[in-house]
């Protein structure tokens, strides 16, 4: 199953939690905003939005600094 992702095209073996997809890409437990399809999800339901086979996600990290 393919993405997007930032605009680049990833190749996924199965559907799988945004929770699951953010610790492979190690991003797990840090701060990050995902959009799914144009849509900003809530980390809270990281756990149960899936990510499914032509679904285009945008990630942004939050970086402080000074």
């Amino acid at each position: 199953m393919h993405i997007t992702l930032n605009g680049e095209r990833r190749e996924l073996s199965a559907p799988q939690t945004l929770t699951e997809l953010l610790g492979a890409l190690g991003f797990g437990g840090k701060p990050v905003v995902v959009e799914l399809n144009r849509e900003a999800i809530f980390p809270r339901d990281y756990g149960q939005t899936t990510v499914n086979d032509g679904d285009q996600l945008e990630l942004v990290t939050l970086a402080a600094g000074g």
